[in-house]
């Protein structure tokens, strides 16, 4: 069994959290009144769009979308790639210097989504409700993620839409093992920026 899906430098987040605005800007405020928000990830591989289940994991989406407003995670990396596992990132730019965070959030693992291929989820320490800023996206069904009873599971907050081949793409560079993770690209996979996607505009009345 692989180890869990840890969030490195918790306690930074817990210690020296970042003051954010109170509202979004327009894309992202726009996207958190739909029913499913969406965000696109230009990575280096190639695009990613993810559909946020606002429904079932609101806490999870609202911090999610409040990172993607920020800038959070433009230029930031996916340090952490096992391919028959997940690929993690959000929380280191391309000199692997961790970012600042904002507080921590409540772990939503129990919402009945599953940690399924290409489902998107939230990472954390062994503490139940560390989560911060970083996410992974899992390379198949993992089952040993999901919530069975108190103090268990990862939360599930979303699930690819499209560019399930960029995430197999990402899943199969060369890794190396390292002081951030035991499998860290041996080149970097930049999220090159993060933005919400407007939602469709509704057709004009006749």
């Amino acid at each position: 069994m692989q180890r869990p899906v840890y969030a490195a430098g918790v306690l930074a987040a817990l210690v020296a959290p970042l003051a954010f605005a109170q509202s979004m800007m327009p894309a992202c405020d726009a996207a958190m009144r739909t029913a499913a928000p969406k965000v696109r990830l230009t990575t280096s591989r190639g695009p990613i769009v993810i559909e946020l289940n606002k429904e079932k994991a609101p806490i999870s989406t609202e911090n999610f979308l409040k990172y993607v407003d920020s800038g959070h995670y433009n230029g930031t990396v996916f340090h952490r790639v096992i391919d028959s596992f997940m690929v993690q990132g959000g929380g280191f730019g391309k000199d692997m210097q961790e970012k600042q965070t904002r507080s921590p959030i409540k772990n939503e693992a129990s919402n009945g989504l599953k940690n399924e291929a290409y489902t998107v989820a939230m990472a954390r320490t062994n503490v139940y409700d560390s989560a911060t800023a970083q996410f992974f996206i899992n390379s198949k069904d993992n089952d040993f993620l999901n919530f069975s009873g108190p103090g268990t599971g990862y939360a599930v907050f979303g699930k690819v839409v499209e560019g399930k081949d960029t995430v197999d793409k990402i899943r199969k560079v060369p890794v190396q093992q390292s002081r951030y993770s035991e499998a860290t690209p041996l080149t970097p996979v930049m999220i090159e920026k993060a933005e919400c996607v407007a939602a469709a505009a509704a057709a004009p009345k006749k």
